[in-house]
Parts: structure tokens; C-alpha cells; sequence
């Protein structure tokens, strides 16, 4: 216990500042796969072959929020790369910036 409360406050919250850096660059590279798969999604949809009979503008924006949800949910769940390779190019940047 004693070590604990020899840990200098700034070295603690700046410790604090690059976990929190780094859950928030993972967090925003999620993000980003989540826009890529919507993406996919939203670009599937529009090869359609023919013209669907009871199609609307109503049933066009329920599709996208559900291509939306569908693509986070999916981002989640999903194994891609893209967030892994975003989080590994841009690690470096939160590393440098919190030892500054």
C-alpha cells in the first residue's frame, strides 16, 4: 500500500490520459468500420435488378437506419482489420503526444 501512495498524481493522470486516448482512438476506428460496412451495405442495396412494387421514400430511410445499426452491430461482432490496422497506424500518435 505504501507503494501506491509513492506514485506521483501527475505520472498517475497522465497514465489515466493515454488508457483514456487509446479506448477513445479504438473506439473511433470502430467507429469507422462501422461507416465502411454501412457502406457496403447501403451500396448492395442500390444494385437491385428491378424496381420494387411497394418501394417508398419511408421504406428507403427505414433500410438506411437499418443498414446503420446493422453495420455497428456488425463492427462489434465482426472482425474486419480495419479498426486493428487504424488503432496500430495512429497508437504512435497518442504514445508521443501523452510523454510530451
Amino acid at each position: 500500500m505504501e507503494s501506491l501512495s509513492s506514485v506521483s498524481p501527475k505520472l498517475t493522470a497522465s497514465l489515466f490520459q493515454k488508457q483514456q486516448k487509446t479506448n477513445d482512438l479504438k473506439e473511433v476506428a470502430e467507429q469507422f468500420e462501422a461507416l465502411f460496412i454501412q457502406q457496403i451495405l447501403k451500396q448492395g442495396r442500390s444494385a437491385k435488378l428491378a424496381e420494387d412494387i411497394l418501394g417508398s421514400e419511408a421504406n428507403d430511410t427505414y433500410t438506411g437506419m437499418l443498414d446503420q445499426e446493422r453495420a455497428q452491430q456488425l463492427a462489434k461482432t465482426v472482425n474486419l482489420g480495419i479498426a486493428e490496422a487504424l488503432v496500430s497506424q495512429f497508437e504512435h500518435l497518442t504514445n508521443t503526444s501523452s510523454s510530451e
